[in-house]
């Protein structure tokens, strides 16, 4: 896939997060280019309105190769996932209300929705603060291991995947699964998934086709790509 598609398909991650009431004025979504290289959302775009101009291309220390505006300051997030994680393709972050609900009060995450069991168990970064720097994001990377998502305490969330479409599925069915949770807690408590329950998921769910029609379904959503 060229440069020019991958900048569409982050653009249109992007407005589909934000659309969804996942990201928000911040967040930030890349796609690696090469062991040295990636693709990132400016820092001062407007999320509902991204379009490719808003997209650089940076190096892991932040110096913009391509574009016309800067980096996000948590760009080291991302610099450190793919350091650590050659199979990491893309990166999602963003400040989901549901996922930071339960970081806030210490609330585990737990597999009550099909989807949303890919994810589990999610780690927890036990920090709030900004990735913005290489020794947090390190931090963050060890967080996370080899897990496809992690939430940062009171923070926000990541999502990772080979690729972006893998990256932003993810980060649905994460926050889609703590909604739920959240709700059914109002009533009582909860049916977990158990581990075989979730290792049927697991084989029935974690599919490229299915990710792909996850996202064409949110893509559909945007309203400039509406059809009818």
């Amino acid at each position: 896939m060229s440069e020019e598609s991958l900048k569409q398909q982050l653009v249109d991650c992007i407005r589909m997060l934000e659309h969804a009431d996942i990201i928000d004025y911040n967040g930030h979504v890349s796609i690696r280019i090469n062991a040295d290289q990636m693709l990132i959302n400016i820092g001062s775009c407007q999320r509902s309105r991204l379009n490719v101009e808003d997209v650089c291309k940076i190096d892991m220390e932040g110096n913009v190769l391509e574009g016309s505006g800067k980096p996000p300051l948590e760009f080291h997030l991302h610099a450190g996932i793919y350091r650590a994680r050659p199979d990491v393709g893309a990166v999602v972050h963003a400040h989901p209300k549901w996922s930071t609900f339960l970081t806030m009060v210490g609330q585990e995450y737990l597999p009550v929705f099909a989807q949303g069991s890919l994810v589990f168990p999610l780690p927890v970064l036990d920090s709030p603060n900004s990735i913005n720097n290489k020794t947090m994001a390190d931090r963050l990377a060890a967080t996370l291991g080899d897990r496809p998502a992690a939430m940062m305490k009171s923070h926000g969330a990541v999502t990772v995947g080979k690729n972006i479409i893998e990256a932003f599925v993810l980060a649905n069915y994460m926050e889609e699964n703590a909604y739920r949770q959240y709700m059914a807690m109002q009533i009582g408590k909860p049916y977990q998934f158990s581990e075989k329950e979730i290792s049927m998921c697991r084989e029935k769910l974690w599919s490229e086709s299915l990710f792909t029609r996850a996202w064409d379904h949110f893509r559909a959503k945007l309203p400039s790509l509406r059809t009818e």
